[in-house]
């Protein structure tokens, strides 16, 4: 069982996501990464997205540390009921609607983020955690992170959680690489827009 590791819901029990399909990020790579989140100055007042969410622990951690909106997006029917479960619990705790949940096709939920027509995002986050599933191929996540890429805040953050067997991202020309860390299987990634 997950939870909350600090803020105001801090301490909060979390439910899992039924069966092996998603595979939870372990408090200590949570604690860490969070950590250096905090370190960086960006949470607070974030517009925070959470993509292949499944529990949804990670944009509702952001939520009890001040973030000032949080979508978690899923597809999975399992995940998404424990999504709106856990985002109604943080919700209560927070005593405001801060955390929503939305199904569907990560890529298909980026593209109603952005206007073909006049290349002009409609919503744009501050920070976005991808913990894609394995079976996910390079290509399909560098479609993916080039679609991540036109929702982004100016001074955004991007983080990818993959195993620690797959391969560097194949960034987009919108995004560069700040840092890595490698926790085990787990291996995070670090980008931000490209500026100028």
């Amino acid at each position: 069982m997950s939870r909350i590791i600090s803020g105001i819901a801090g301490g909060t029990t979390l439910k899992s996501v039924p069966g092996d399909a998603t595979r939870p990020t372990t408090d200590r790579v949570k604690e860490a990464l969070f950590s250096r989140l905090e370190s960086w100055n960006v949470i607070s007042s974030a517009r925070v997205l959470d993509l292949f969410a499944g529990s949804g622990a990670l944009g509702l951690e952001t939520a009890s540390r001040g973030a000032r909106q949080v979508l978690l997006v899923e597809l999975a029917p399992k995940a998404v009921s424990v999504c709106q479960q856990n985002a109604a619990k943080i919700n209560e705790a927070l005593k405001s609607q801060i955390a929503s949940v939305q199904r569907g096709k990560v890529d298909s939920v980026l593209a109603g983020f952005f206007d073909e027509e006049t290349s002009v995002p409609r919503k744009t986050f501050d920070l976005v955690f991808m913990d894609p599933p394995y079976p996910l191929t390079e290509q399909e996540l560098s479609a993916t992170l080039e679609k991540v890429s036109r929702v982004l805040a100016e001074d955004a953050t991007l983080i990818v959680e993959r195993s620690s067997r797959s391969p560097e991202p194949q960034w987009p020309s919108g995004l560069e690489k700040i840092a890595d860390k490698k926790y085990g299987e787990t291996h995070l990634w670090f980008a931000e827009p490209v500026q100028g």
